[in-house]
């Protein structure tokens, strides 16, 4: 709220007028910045943080930052549930084991400018129409795939077409919506650099890996040529030991302290990782769409993954709760800025770049993990924070980059 500055030139009976509306316009908004609808509240960046102002596209007449936005109360929550939607994975069905809290279902993220529309699938499905479109990355890759497929479902109800599902986790890989000749999949590479040794689907390995930085992983690089649409996002799995080998010699490593091998920062190897890819990207295809989902933050608490670390919030954290820096800042911001050098090089070959900067919004969500509800049956007692509950908060991901498609169709 802007603050009154100088004299408004009032008589004494303007005055009365003037302070008493004023007064009552201080105890209004008192009152209703009280209630308990309004305790989720907007999420304003520290003004020291690097704040990239990416995607003023049009809505309804209106120039709008999609990214730039809060929480706001939704009495009607989510266009799907875990019954509707059969293709849910049972570990991102948190209701079905046993989550009771609804609460978190109805927040709806609200640019500062504009609406975000609500999800419109048939809308979706025409922009799509004969196209393919490829998440490659890691398992939150996967996450938003399987909110996608949710959410499109509504509309027309998908053939799963897997050549090859994954063993360990049977997750359905690849689906097709035949009405709409539309193909949706998901290319796993986390890291999106080769890994020397086989990376299991658990997240867990007692072995370091070891990642080319100067090759990109063939597991998306061989399916890139019919891909019309590609969602590339990664990071998580950059937070352990790991050797970094570039023109086949090792120069470093992260989160090792050997003596004799120099220590990068995990940051260090995420730029080196979007940057090659990107760059494989545009020498290779001419006339591709690609979006850069940034960094998706944990809420892990009093622990991390793999030692007692939880999430049992039932509310999104205010704006004062919310502190703008730290490692996950830093690692969206090397995305956005190999994001900027790839869109400036990806011109040059007709290929279109658009960023779906989800890390501000997320930041504010530790309520929508699974936490202990995701049946686990890898490592019993352990809390999932690091996906999204189905439905949930990353459903808006998908209402996101529904607009981003409207905008790089529009004349």
């Amino acid at each position: 709220m802007g603050e009154m500055d100088k004299h408004f030139g009032l008589g004494n009976t303007g005055v009365l007028c003037f302070y008493s509306l004023f007064i009552s316009l201080i105890f209004s908004v008192y009152i209703f910045s009280s209630s308990n609808l309004l305790k989720f509240t907007a999420f304003h960046a520290n003004t020291n943080a690097h704040i990239y102002i990416c995607c003023l596209i049009v809505i309804d007449n209106e120039s709008c930052d999609l990214f730039d936005g809060r929480w706001v109360p939704d009495k009607d929550g989510p266009l799907y549930s875990n019954y509707s939607c059969p293709t849910i994975p049972t570990i991102r069905n948190c209701f079905f084991h046993g989550r009771k809290d609804r609460d978190f279902l109805y927040w709806r993220w609200k640019p500062e400018q504009c609406q975000l529309p609500r999800f419109d699938s048939k809308a979706f499905l025409s922009i799509v129409r004969g196209k393919t479109m490829a998440f490659i990355g890691d398992s939150i890759a996967r996450n938003q795939m399987e909110s996608l497929v949710c959410l499109l479902s509504m509309e027309e109800s998908p053939t799963s077409i897997s050549e090859d599902p994954d063993e360990e986790e049977k997750f359905t890989t690849a689906w097709h919506f035949p009405h709409h000749n539309f193909t949706l999949k998901v290319h796993r590479s986390v890291f999106l650099v080769r890994p020397t040794q086989k990376v299991k689907s658990n997240g867990y390995s007692k072995t370091r890996f070891h990642l080319l930085l100067d090759q990109p992983d063939p597991n998306w690089t061989q399916n890139l040529s019919n891909v019309d649409f590609a969602i590339f996002s990664d990071g998580q799995w950059f937070l352990r030991p790991i050797y970094l080998h570039e023109a086949g010699n090792l120069t470093g490593c992260i989160f090792c302290r050997e003596p004799n091998v120099q220590d990068f920062s995990t940051g260090f190897a995420i730029r080196k990782a979007f940057k090659a890819a990107f760059k494989y990207v545009n020498e290779r295809r001419s006339g591709i769409v690609v979006f850069v989902r940034t960094f998706s933050p944990s809420h892990f608490e009093h622990g991390a993954w793999h030692n007692g670390g939880f999430c049992n919030r039932t509310r999104g954290l205010s704006r004062e709760e919310v502190k703008v820096g730290g490692d996950d800042w830093e690692y969206r911001n090397i995305q956005v800025e190999e994001f900027e050098r790839a869109k400036r090089d990806g011109e040059k070959r007709g290929n279109r770049f658009e960023l779906m900067d989800v890390t501000r919004a997320m930041m504010m969500r530790p309520d929508g993990h699974p936490g202990e509800f995701w049946g686990n049956k890898w490592m019993k007692g352990h809390n999932d924070c690091l996906h999204w509950c189905l439905p949930g908060p990353i459903d808006t991901w998908n209402e996101l980059l529904l607009q981003l498609l409207r905008s790089q169709h529009q004349p």
